[in-house]
C-alpha cells in the first residue's frame, strides 16, 4: 500500500513542527527518515497511523494518503486504520501475557474465535518475525522472559498478526545490542516483500543498509528525499551532505 503526504503542516499548539511536507512512498519498499533529534521525523511517521491524535492541542493541515484515501477524513475509523498501519516503537513493549497471547491479542480483540486460525496466525507471524524457532517450545511463557531483541521481534510479530499493509517503525533497534540490531535489520529487509515499511533511525549506517529511499529532515522541513544510494553518495543539498559527513552543527 502506498503512502503520500500532500502539503502537510503540523502544529503542537503554536509550534510549527512540520512545514509543508510533500512525499510519496511506494508499496513494498523500505523508506528511512534521518535527521537530528527534534527535526520532526517521528512526528511525521506517527501521522500515518494517527498516533499524534492522542496528543492534546495538535493540528494538521494538508492530507496524508493511504492508497487513495485521506486518513484524516472524518469517515475514517482510527481503529480500522491502525489494523492496516501497524506500529513498532523504540522500546519493546510486550504485554504482560504469554508469548502466544501477545501475538494473538489483536486477533482476539478483532473478534476472531477460531482456535486453529489463531494458532496458525501466531505461528505465521512469529515465523515472519524470525522468532518462531527460538520460542516455539515456550509459547506459554511470559513475554518478559525474552531478551530485548526477542521482545522487539515479538512486537513486530504482534503488529503482523492483524495483517497490516504498512508497518511504521520508530527507531526499532536503538535500544538493542549489535547482534539483535542486525537481526531486526535482516527482518526489515525481508518484510518489504509483503509490506510497505517506514523506519525512523538515528543510525545512518542502518538507513543505508536497509532502505530503498531516504528522507532527510531538519527543523521540521524535508530537506531532501531520494534513492538511498543517491542521498548517501551524491546528495543534492549541502545540508544533507554536511549531516551525512558529520560536519553538521
Amino acid at each position: 500500500m502506498k503512502l503520500e503526504a500532500k502539503n502537510v503542516n503540523f502544529f503542537y499548539g503554536d509550534f510549527h513542527a512540520l512545514k509543508d511536507i510533500n512525499m510519496k512512498i511506494e508499496s513494498n519498499t523500505v523508506t528511512a527518515f534521518i535527521g537530528p533529534s527534534g527535526c520532526g521525523k517521528s512526528t511525521f511517521l506517527r501521522l500515518f497511523n494517527r498516533m499524534n491524535d492522542l496528543i492534546a492541542d495538535t493540528h494538521l493541515d494538508g492530507e496524508c494518503m493511504l492508497g487513495d484515501t485521506n486518513i484524516y477524513d472524518k469517515s475514517i475509523s482510527v481503529d480500522e486504520l491502525r489494523k492496516t498501519v501497524g506500529m513498532v516503537f523504540q522500546k519493546p513493549n510486550p504485554f504482560p501475557k504469554s508469548i502466544f497471547e501477545n501475538v494473538a491479542y489483536g486477533l482476539r480483540i478483532n473478534g476472531e474465535r477460531s482456535k486453529s486460525v489463531i494458532e496458525d496466525t501466531v505461528e505465521t507471524s512469529l515465523r515472519q518475525a524470525a522468532l518462531w524457532e527460538e520460542v516455539k517450545d515456550k509459547l506459554k511463557k511470559s513475554a518478559y522472559a525474552l531478551s530485548g531483541g526477542q521482545q522487539q521481534r515479538l512486537c513486530i510479530a504482534r503488529a503482523l498478526a492483524v495483517n497490516p499493509s504498512v508497518i511504521l517503525m520508530d527507531e526499532p533497534a536503538s535500544a538493542l545490542d549489535p547482534i539483535s540490531t542486525s537481526k531486526i535489520e535482516e527482518l526489515i529487509f525481508e518484510l518489504k516483500n509483503h509490506y510497505t515499511v517506514v523506519i525512523v533511525t538515528h543510525n545512518m549506517q542502518q538507513a543505508a543498509r536497509v532502505s530503498d529511499k531516504t528522507g532527510f529532515f531538519m527543523l521540521g522541513e524535508l530537506i531532501e528525499y531520494d534513492d538511498t544510494k543517491k542521498i548517501f553518495l551524491n546528495p543534492e543539498k549541502e545540508q544533507t551532505q554536511n549531516y551525512i559527513t558529520g560536519r553538521f552543527g
